[in-house]
C-alpha cells in the first residue's frame, strides 16, 4: 500500500486544471526518497512547522513592538492569520492546499525582529542589502538544520520567494514578478488581505487610530466588522477568479480600490504614526548597535561554524535577522547598559 501515490492520484481527480499537482512537482534541490504517506508539498509543510525559525516568529513584530497586550499579532499569528485565508480560497478554487499552505507557514521565515524596521537596518548595514523575502529563502535553503537546510520542493521555495508585493499593485499585470503556480500567486494576495485586516483591528485595540477615522468608502464595500472586510475580500477573488476560469487571479475593481484605500490609510495613519513610528526609531538603533559591534567580537551562535572565514557581513546579518524582539532586547541589554555594582 502507498498512500502517497493515492493522494497523487486523488489530486489529479478533483484538482482544478490549473492547480499544482504533487506529482508533477519540479523536484528538490537535493534527490531524496519520497514518503510513502505523504505528498512532497505535504512533507513540505511539515518541515516548516517543525523548524526552528517558525518557533521563533512568535516573538517578532507585527505592528506593535514587544506588545504587552494578549491580542496583538505577532508575526507566528499574522502567518496562521495567511495561512487560513490562503488555505479557504484555494479550496474554494480547487487549488492544491498543502502547496497553499507549506507556502503561506514558510513565506515570513526570514523576517527580522522590530517588523519592517529592523528590515530597513539590515538593508543599510549589510554591502549586498537585506529583503525578508530573499531571507525566508536563505532560511529553509541554508540556516536551517545547521547549514543543510529543509530541502523544500521548488513550488514551495518560488511561493515564499515571490510572496512580497510592498506598495505595488495588489494584482499586477506584468505576471513575471509572480509565483508560477496559482498557489504562489494566492499567498500574495492572501498576505495582504491578512495583514490589511488584522492591521486595522490591532491599531484600533491599541487606539491609534479610532473607528470613525476609517474612510467611508472603505467601510462601504467592505462592511462595519473585521469579518466582514474579510469575508468581502475573499468572496470577491474566488467568485472573480472563478468567473474569468483563465488560470489567472481575479478581485472586482472596486474591491481592489478600496483595499489600496485601505492600505494607504494603515501607511499614513499606523505605519507612520509617530507613536508606532518613533518606537521603531529606537529599535534600529539597537539593531544598528548590535550590528557593528558583531562585527568585530565573537558572535554567541552555534552556526558561526558553516559559513567560510570571508563571510562576516553576512553571519551577522543572518544571526541578527534571526533573532526574536525579546532577545534582541535582552543581548543589547547585556552588552551595552551598564549594571549597578553589588559587593
Amino acid at each position: 500500500m502507498n498512500i502517497r501515490k493515492d493522494l497523487e492520484r486523488l489530486e489529479e481527480e478533483i484538482l482544478s486544471p490549473f492547480a499544482a499537482k504533487a506529482s508533477q512537482s519540479k523536484g528538490r534541490l537535493r534527490p531524496e526518497p519520497e514518503c510513502p504517506l505523504r505528498t512532497c508539498f505535504q512533507r513540505d509543510r511539515d518541515r516548516i512547522i517543525h523548524s526552528k525559525a517558525f518557533r521563533r516568529l512568535k516573538h517578532k513584530t507585527q505592528v506593535f513592538l514587544s506588545p504587552g497586550g494578549d491580542h496583538y499579532r505577532t508575526r507566528l499569528t499574522h502567518t496562521l492569520e495567511v495561512a487560513q485565508i490562503a488555505r479557504a480560497m484555494a479550496r474554494a478554487l480547487r487549488l492544491n492546499e498543502d502547496l497553499t499552505e507549506a507556502i503561506a507557514l514558510g513565506h515570513d521565515l526570514g523576517h527580522t525582529p522590530f517588523g519592517h524596521a529592523g528590515e530597513t537596518v539590515l538593508d543599510e548595514l549589510h554591502p549586498e542589502g537585506f529583503r525578508h523575502y530573499e531571507q525566508s529563502l536563505r532560511v529553509v535553503d541554508f540556516l536551517e538544520k545547521d547549514g543543510k537546510g529543509l530541502n523544500l520542493t521548488h513550488e514551495v521555495r518560488e511561493g515564499i520567494l515571490k510572496h512580497s508585493k510592498g506598495k505595488g499593485p495588489i494584482l499586477p499585470e506584468d505576471t513575471g514578478e509572480l509565483a508560477q503556480t496559482l498557489e504562489g500567486q494566492l499567498v500574495r494576495v492572501a498576505d495582504i488581505i491578512a495583514y490589511l485586516n488584522h492591521d486595522l483591528d490591532d491599531a484600533l485595540r491599541g487606539g491609534v487610530i479610532r473607528e470613525g477615522e476609517i474612510p467611508s468608502s472603505c467601510k462601504k464595500v467592505f462592511g462595519e466588522r473585521h469579518s466582514e472586510r474579510i469575508n468581502t475580500m475573499v468572496r470577491s477573488l474566488v467568485l472573480t477568479t472563478l468567473k474569468f476560469d483563465d488560470g489567472r487571479l481575479h478581485l472586482e475593481e472596486h474591491v481592489v480600490e478600496a483595499m489600496e484605500q485601505l492600505r494607504d490609510f494603515l501607511f499614513e495613519k499606523v505605519y507612520e504614526a509617530p507613536v508606532v513610528h518613533d518606537e521603531f526609531r529606537k529599535a534600529k538603533k539597537i539593531l544598528r548597535e548590535l550590528y557593528v559591534y558583531f562585527l568585530e567580537n565573537d558572535i554567541p551562535w552555534e552556526k558561526e561554524t558553516i559559513y567560510p572565514p570571508d563571510s562576516r557581513h553576512r553571519m551577522v546579518c543572518d544571526f541578527l535577522a534571526g533573532m526574536t524582539d525579546r532577545y534582541a532586547l535582552t543581548l543589547y541589554e547585556k552588552l551595552f547598559i551598564p549594571r549597578p555594582w553589588i559587593a
